[in-house]
């Protein structure tokens, strides 16, 4: 395992920086179409590579063993875009308008920046952005974001699933007053995302909130670390992204933070993160609304149709069950399952923007529909709305013991009552500047139209 991570290494140093497109089957009129901007080389690429094979293991399994959705099969291509936001705009541009008859009902963005950078392409050419656990926290609002979906776990949620997390470890919310709760941040849009959300959490239980940034790519922490041992933190949130989660979890053993007292969020909180770092990771924690761990039933339909048959995108059958993988197929189940939904509607046909618009805002999966597609305890259950666009708000934490992820709790759900009226007030602010008329049936007149 660590020399597959140390030759994704290499191979990202010695990668060339042209936009790619990756050899895919031909899109038909009968198809879906479903772009996918991806990052196997890069900084980012140890993250990348598992993500897009748990994506493109999943749509093969729909295709070549429930014979499409609903009979409509799936058109993947994919773009190497190296985590970068240009290169991702350059993609969108280029397939917005579908391949070969085949439209496009959505766009993984997969990355923050992509999002900020699309947000107000998306609405213009209708043409939903989808960016589960990231994206632009205040688009949660769809009466102002129509088509922006940061789905499943938006930061806000992040920040404060975290805070109850450690409220339960020190024996409830009146135990947080006065502690010393650090935020290591990756200084992007990403990694600032969460810091309204602290403040206000801060404000409300009386913590001391303190914001550290690390510049990318984070390959050296020294003065951040060194300045969290001198607050003498009780709790550190590291929000960092590739390379600089093990460069953080080494640099915060050295300067005699515990591993145990840091809590990573969801993009910090992969074998890929913990691995690199050694025998400082043990003990570390992380947010896990994509926990890891291979023995969900998916894993076993996908072990006999995919794994076991040599049609795996993975390199390395050991990563089956790893945290990115896992997010991979989370984040295609939740396409499949808005096309799926859209279907009930416009018919058993492939989806325009509008269409997959109206789809994803009526996506409902509880336990039952969870259980039925192999994945209960997998997948929380998630329901949007027009004006919900995040629908879920939940994660679970799971804590690494040196070999590998352990769950150390079920289902801890944010406060979403708290947090609500600052995303409304954000969206407000977003909805003045760029003349927009924000309408409780999720549709919007004005500039981003």
């Amino acid at each position: 395992m660590r020399s597959f991570l140390l030759k994704t290494i290499l191979a990202a140093a010695l990668a060339g920086t042209t936009l790619s497109v990756l050899p895919a089957a031909h899109s038909a009129p009968g198809e879906q179409y479903v772009p996918l901007p991806t990052y196997r080389v890069g900084p980012y690429a140890s993250s990348g590579t598992l993500w897009w094979a748990g994506e493109r293991d999943y749509f093969r399994y729909i295709n070549e063993v429930e014979g499409g959705i609903d009979g409509v099969k799936l058109a993947v291509e994919e773009f190497e875009t190296e985590w970068s936001p240009d290169r991702t705009v350059e993609v969108y541009e280029r397939i917005k308008n579908g391949r070969d008859g085949s439209p496009v009902a959505f766009f993984f963005t997969h990355g923050t920046p992509a999002s900020y950078a699309l947000i107000e392409k998306g609405a213009a050419d209708k043409i939903p952005l989808i960016d589960p656990a990231g994206g632009r926290t205040e688009s949660t609002d769809g009466k102002v974001f129509p088509y922006a979906y940061p789905l499943l776990f938006n930061y806000y949620s992040q920040a404060s699933v975290g805070i109850n997390y450690i409220a339960q470890k020190e024996g409830g919310f009146d135990k947080l007053k006065g502690k010393k709760i650090v935020t290591v941040y990756h200084d992007s849009a990403y990694g600032r995302e969460t810091q309204a959300a602290v403040e206000l959490l801060a404000k409300k239980y009386g913590f001391e909130n303190f914001q550290i940034p690390v510049a990318d790519p984070g390959s050296e922490q020294s003065p951040q670390w060194r300045q969290v041992r001198e607050i003498k933190p009780d709790w550190v949130f590291l929000r960092t992204w590739g390379v600089s989660t093990p460069v953080a979890i080494k640099t915060a053993a050295r300067f005699g933070v515990p591993a145990d007292r840091i809590i990573g969020d969801v993009w910090a909180g992969s074998e890929a993160d913990v691995i690199p770092a050694g025998a400082a990771a043990k003990g570390y924690q992380a947010l896990a609304p994509y926990p890891g761990g291979a023995n969900f039933e998916i894993h076993e339909r996908l072990r006999k149709s995919i794994l076991d048959t040599g049609k795996s995108d993975l390199k390395d059958p050991k990563f089956f069950g790893a945290v990115y993988y896992n997010i991979g197929l989370i984040n295609a189940v939740l396409a499949v399952e808005a096309l799926r939904t859209g279907h009930t509607k416009f018919g058993n046909r492939p989806l325009n923007g509008e269409e997959g618009r109206w789809a994803f805002e009526h996506l409902e999966i509880d336990d039952a529909r969870l259980k039925k597609i192999g994945f209960l305890g997998l997948l929380q259950p998630i329901k949007l709305s027009p004006s919900d666009h995040e629908g879920g708000g939940a994660a679970r934490i799971q804590q690494w013991d040196g070999e590998k992820w352990n769950l150390v709790t079920d289902w801890i759900q944010a406060d979403r009552e708290t947090l609500r009226p600052l995303i409304e007030a954000k969206s407000a602010a977003y909805a003045k500047e760029h003349g927009i008329t924000p309408s409780d049936a999720g549709k919007t007149t004005g500039k981003a139209e």
